[in-house]
């Protein structure tokens, strides 16, 4: 039943809360807000990382965490293996005390002596002529993945330099078009090989000789990705505003390259150790006395024929096989969550 108000009572109450308001002083009513410099800067700032944000979306991928961790490993302990206790120098040779004779081709986890009352156990066994497989793979692991990781460095360079200048400065996108046609149908196999025959074989011949030609892939793809985004809006406003050249590579086109660049550097990687495997397995490589996983591999399909002599082949092929996989895992990975898309 609907609630009747007495039209008197009501008046009344209606006088008193005017009154009451006028009653009240406009300091009551209001209070002015103290002006705060810093407090108006605040409004303005974003606290948005774009390196936090990527490596927060990478970490996100377990498996590409877990890869990245095999990874630092595998490097940690390829320097810090030698400097452990009981181990024995690769291009040791090890020999019987008793006949002079070496330990060859011994199976993995045997225990000789290997000098007078200093006993040893041949983790990984030893090869043909009694040098320990356990130093030469992680000796063999620094000596390719510092190939592998350098060669990468350079392409880097010399590809976002060539792209750059490609895909951005019209005059020579004919110059480098040309160069790219002419280079680009060269075999790297081929360019591999001759540089390995002409001159003498070392680690600077080898890195030289994968620089040669491996830059191209980088160059090409960065060129391609400028051409796609250096009229977009933003950049035109810039050049209106006159904004220098570099400042506009740096700061407008390169971090939407992040994603590709890291991509094709942790691709380059494992590429490169396979080219440095393949060009020692054709013996162009480095030579004997140079611990890299080339010559464990070539001196390990010899004993392919012989079954209690694989370990040989399988333990240099499985480490090559482990670092390879982490890369181009870990290498998209990274790439996804490099994109600016995935950024928004």
């Amino acid at each position: 039943m609907p609630v009747i108000k007495n039209p008197t009572i009501e008046k009344m109450e209606q006088n008193v809360y005017q009154k009451t308001r006028e009653e009240m002083t406009q300091e009551e009513l209001f209070s002015f807000a103290e002006f705060d410099e810093s407090q108006v800067e605040k409004t303005g700032y974003s606290n948005y990382s774009y390196w936090r944000s990527t490596f927060r979306a990478f970490s996100k991928n377990r498996v590409a965490m877990f890869l990245v961790s095999v990874v630092i490993f595998l490097v940690v302990f390829t320097f810090i293996q030698p400097m452990l206790p009981d181990q024995i120098p690769y291009f040791q040779v090890n020999n019987n005390p008793d006949t002079g004779l070496p330990y060859r081709n011994l199976t993995p986890g045997t225990q000789v002596e290997i000098s007078e009352g200093r006993m040893h156990t041949f983790l990984l066994g030893t090869n043909s002529i009694g040098q320990d497989l356990w130093s030469g793979i992680w000796a063999g692991t620094r000596t390719s993945l510092f190939i592998g990781v350098i060669v990468a460095c350079i392409e880097a360079v010399i590809g976002i330099f060539v792209g750059i200048l490609w895909g951005y400065v019209r005059k020579l996108d004919f110059f480098f078009t040309e160069l790219y046609n002419v280079l680009d149908n060269i075999p790297v196999t081929i360019v591999l090989i001759l540089v390995a025959y002409i001159l003498p074989p070392g680690i600077p011949t080898l890195i030289l000789a994968m620089s040669l030609t491996g830059w191209i892939g980088m160059a090409r793809f960065i060129r391609n990705f400028i051409m796609i985004i250096r009229d977009r809006e933003y950049n035109l406003a810039s050049r209106c505003l006159g904004t220098k050249t570099p400042r506009i590579i740096f700061k407008n086109l390169l971090p939407y390259l992040v994603s590709i660049i890291m991509l094709r550097m942790a691709l380059s990687i494992p590429a490169n150790i396979g080219y440095e495997v393949f060009i020692t397995y054709i013996g162009l490589g480095l030579p004997a006395t140079v611990a890299s996983l080339g010559n464990l591999i070539n001196e390990g399909r010899v004993m392919m024929l012989s079954p209690s002599l694989r370990y040989q082949l399988i333990y240099p092929t499985i480490l090559l096989s482990i670092v390879t996989i982490s890369f181009y895992v870990s290498g998209n990975a990274f790439s996804d969550a490099a994109d600016p898309k995935s950024h928004v």
